[in-house]
C-alpha cells in the first residue's frame, strides 16, 4: 500500500477554504437562498392569492383540480385519481405553475429595474483633465505626454 501523502490534502483543504470565502461563492450562495424563499413567495401569491379570484371569475373552477384521466374512469379530484393509480393529464396544474412562472419572471424584472435605477451613474471627469488626442484617455491638462498611449500632447495651463 502506498502511503497517504498528507500535504497535497492541506493543500486541497487550504484551496477549499479560499474558494468559500471568496466573494463570488458566498455571494453565489447567498442568491440561491434569497431565490429559493423568493420562489416561495411568489408560488403562495399565484395559488393562494391570484388563483382563487381567477377561478371565481370563471366559474368557481380549482385549477389544481382541472386534469383529464387517461385510464378511464371519473374522479371528484386530482387527489382521488392520483389515489386511485389512475393516469392524469393535469393541465390545471400546468396553468399554475405557468402563472408562477410568469409572475416570478416579471417580479424579477421590476427588481432588476429598480436596482438599475438605484445604481450609482459615472462621474464626469473632473475639470484639471482632458482626453488625449490619440487614444481618447482621460489624462490631466498639464500633461505633455499620454500615460496610456505614450504620445506627445501639447501640455494646457490646468486653471484655463
Amino acid at each position: 500500500m502506498s502511503a497517504i501523502d498528507l500535504k497535497s490534502g492541506t493543500k486541497f483543504v487550504d484551496d477549499f477554504k479560499n474558494f468559500l470565502v471568496k466573494g463570488n461563492a458566498v455571494d453565489l450562495a447567498v442568491g440561491i437562498i434569497i431565490g429559493a424563499a423568493f420562489g416561495r413567495v411568489i408560488t403562495s401569491l399565484v395559488t393562494d392569492l391570484l388563483t382563487p379570484p381567477i377561478s371565481l371569475l370563471v366559474g368557481k373552477v380549482n385549477f389544481a383540480n382541472l386534469f383529464v384521466t387517461l385510464s378511464g374512469g371519473h374522479y371528484g379530484t386530482l387527489e382521488a385519481a392520483r389515489a386511485a393509480g389512475a393516469v392524469t393529464l393535469n393541465f390545471g396544474t400546468f396553468i399554475n405553475v405557468a402563472l408562477d412562472f410568469i409572475l416570478t419572471a416579471f417580479a424579477v424584472f421590476l427588481l432588476v429595474r429598480v436596482m438599475a435605477r438605484l445604481k450609482e451613474k459615472p462621474l464626469p471627469p473632473p475639470n484639471d483633465s482632458r482626453d488625449c488626442p490619440k487614444c481618447l484617455s482621460v489624462v490631466k491638462k498639464a500633461a505633455s505626454r499620454c500615460p496610456f498611449c505614450t504620445s506627445e500632447i501639447e501640455a494646457v495651463k490646468a486653471w484655463a
